[in-house]
C-alpha cells in the first residue's frame, strides 16, 4: 500500500509541475503579447494559448492540491464529533468525490474523442481542442486515485 501512495503522489507532483510550467508559459506569452502589442506586433493566438493553457494549469494541478489538502476546508461543524463519526464522514465524502471526478473525467475523455472525430480546432491557430479534453479527463482520472488514497490513508490510520 505504501507504494501505491508513493507513486500516486509523485504522479500528481509531475502533473502539478506540468501544470507550474503551464503557468509560467501564460505569464511570459501576455507579458510578450501586451509589450508587442506597444510596438503594434501582436503575438497571433495569444487568447487561444492562454485559454488552452489556463485549462492545463487547473485541471493538472488539482491532484496535488487535494493530496496536499490544499483546497479551502469548513470543518468547525465535523471537529465536534468523535474521530470515529468524523473517519466515517470523510470516507463518504471522498468516496462522493471520486464518484464526481470519476463520472466528470469519463465523460471529458468521451468529450475528447467526439472533438478528435469531428476534428474540431481553435479558429485562429487551428490547434485541436481534443488533446485538452484528454488531458483533463485523465486528471479527474487520477484526481480519483488520490481521494483513494485518502480512503487508505484514513482507514489506515494515516490521515492528518
Amino acid at each position: 500500500m505504501e507504494g501505491f501512495l508513493i507513486g500516486v503522489k509523485g504522479l500528481s507532483r509531475f502533473l502539478n509541475i506540468i501544470a507550474g510550467i503551464a503557468l509560467a508559459f501564460m505569464m511570459c506569452l501576455t507579458v510578450a503579447d501586451i509589450i508587442l502589442r506597444f510596438f503594434r506586433r501582436p503575438i497571433v493566438g495569444t487568447y487561444e494559448l492562454v485559454a488552452f493553457s489556463g485549462a492545463v494549469v487547473i485541471g493538472f494541478s488539482v491532484p496535488f492540491t487535494s493530496w496536499m489538502k490544499g483546497h479551502v476546508n469548513t470543518d468547525f461543524l465535523i471537529l465536534s464529533f468523535s474521530q470515529k463519526t468524523r473517519n466515517a464522514f470523510n470516507i463518504a465524502t471522498r468516496c462522493l468525490g471520486a464518484w464526481l471526478f470519476l463520472m466528470i473525467g469519463w465523460n471529458l475523455i468521451k468529450y475528447g474523442m467526439d472533438l478528435y472525430k469531428s476534428g474540431e480546432v481553435s479558429p485562429t491557430l487551428q490547434v485541436p481542442f481534443y488533446p485538452v479534453a484528454y488531458g483533463m479527463g485523465i486528471c479527474c482520472l487520477i484526481e480519483c486515485l488520490v481521494l483513494l488514497c485518502d480512503i487508505l490513508k484514513i482507514l489506515g490510520g494515516k490521515d492528518e
